[in-house]
């Protein structure tokens, strides 16, 4: 007896890791087709404003690997949850559920690996939101900035100056219809120890024959050099040729840390003067906190809810549990997201209005798994649906007994 004691409450048992292994195969499989439904779309976006702007193929691939972690802490709690769904349901269509229930192995030992691999999911999403997520999230938004900006073609805008490589700022009063023929033309460029300005009656953009570069061509113009000890000289020439590269340069992105959601957690909990420089108030530093510390706690739950619904599974009825949790767990991410923008906003306590859906769903979960330790397969939820389809099949009798 001992020895069968010291079997059963050994932990992992074999049959620890044979539900382990039944949860990776579904879990594998619902992240990568969830991962990419959500890419798809975007990823069309992203190509359009790559061949709206001429950015590089580099640069599309840059975004997308920078949204993953974004769509990732959304697929993974659905993810876990269709796992353990699915499994628990696959148990019980081959009657292994019921053997496990004849050996007296009870419903809350089945479920011990469902909550070892919750928590272990629970501390990556806490890397996964509090930092991960913030220097990604930053990470998509500058490579965005740099796309729209790299995809200039040479074509310049009369009266507006440009940022190009070389350290030059081009202008000019005019430009012709193809966008690359100069009038008043104005090329500057400061550094340490010299001031360089250039004014040309003409100018034209042309790219170099070896390379990708835009060099200038300018016709009538005045060179006017300034040395460190203020000495100055002129050179007037009738035509000339800037060998520099004259492609565009981005202007520089912000500095991280200027919205709230760029923020990791070490940052949200600091009241710095950073924050209130750049708008974050402390409302919205608590909301932001609280919706991420509620996103990594909710894998702990999912299997409250999951496991129940799966066991009432087990003999094909998967539709009632599957529809009724896609409809609570869009209801509670809905409701994470409208609690935060109240925090954020400082209409109401982030503890309340954050963790109050959290609350709800817990103890839905508690109820519906302690219903299911008295009867396996037998839920709250499952008599509901027996008692809807009832009624719709008692009320199709009595149309059929009206009928003459």
């Amino acid at each position: 007896m001992i020895a069968n004691s010291r079997h059963i409450h050994r932990l992992p048992d074999r049959l620890d890791w044979y539900m382990l292994r039944g949860l990776f195969g579904p879990l594998v499989l619902a992240l990568c087709v969830l991962l990419l439904a959500q890419l798809l779309e975007r990823m069309l976006r992203l190509f359009e404003l790559a061949a709206a702007t001429g950015a590089s193929m580099l640069l599309v691939l840059k975004m997308i690997a920078s949204l993953v972690p974004h769509y990732l802490g959304m697929a993974l709690p659905a993810a876990f949850f269709a796992a353990i769904f699915m499994a628990t349901a696959r148990s019980g269509d081959d009657s292994e559920l019921d053997a496990m229930l004849a050996t007296g192995r009870s419903i809350t030992r089945m479920a011990v690996p469902c909550f070892l691999v919750a928590l272990a999911i629970g501390l990556f999403n806490l890397y996964l939101f509090g930092y991960l997520q913030p220097l990604t999230r930053y990470g998509y938004d500058a490579t965005v900035h740099e796309a729209r900006h790299t995809g200039w073609n040479g074509r310049l805008e009369p009266n507006r100056f440009l940022s190009v490589k070389s350290g030059f700022t081009l202008g000019a009063d005019s430009v012709g219809a193809d966008g690359r023929t100069l009038g008043g033309v104005l090329v500057v460029r400061h550094d340490a120890d010299t001031e360089l300005i250039i004014t040309a009656a003409g100018g034209r953009l042309v790219q170099s024959p070896e390379d990708a570069r835009l060099t200038l061509q300018l016709t009538n113009g005045l060179v006017v050099s300034t040395s460190e000890d203020g000495s100055t000289s002129q050179v007037r020439f009738a035509s000339g040729h800037r060998n520099e590269d004259f492609t565009a340069v981005p202007p520089p992105y912000e500095e991280r840390g200027r919205k709230v959601r760029q923020l990791t957690l070490p940052e949200l909990r600091a009241d710095s003067a950073a924050h209130a420089e750049h708008g974050i108030t402390a409302a919205q530093r608590s909301g932001e906190l609280h919706g991420r510390l509620a996103r990594s706690v909710l894998p702990l739950l999912l299997p409250l809810l999951a496991l129940p619904l799966g066991m009432a599974a087990k003999r094909g009825r998967r539709a009632p549990g599957t529809v009724f949790a896609v409809l609570v767990l869009l209801t509670l991410w809905e409701a994470l997201q409208f609690g935060e923008s109240l925090a954020e906003t400082g209409r109401a306590p982030a503890w309340l209005t954050v963790w109050g859906p959290m609350l709800l769903f817990a103890v839905l979960g508690l109820w519906l798994f302690r219903s299911s330790l008295l009867w396996p397969g037998d839920n709250p939820v499952m008599r509901a649906v027996s008692a809807i389809e009832a009624g719709f099949e008692g009320l199709q009798k009595r149309r059929k007994r009206k009928k003459p």
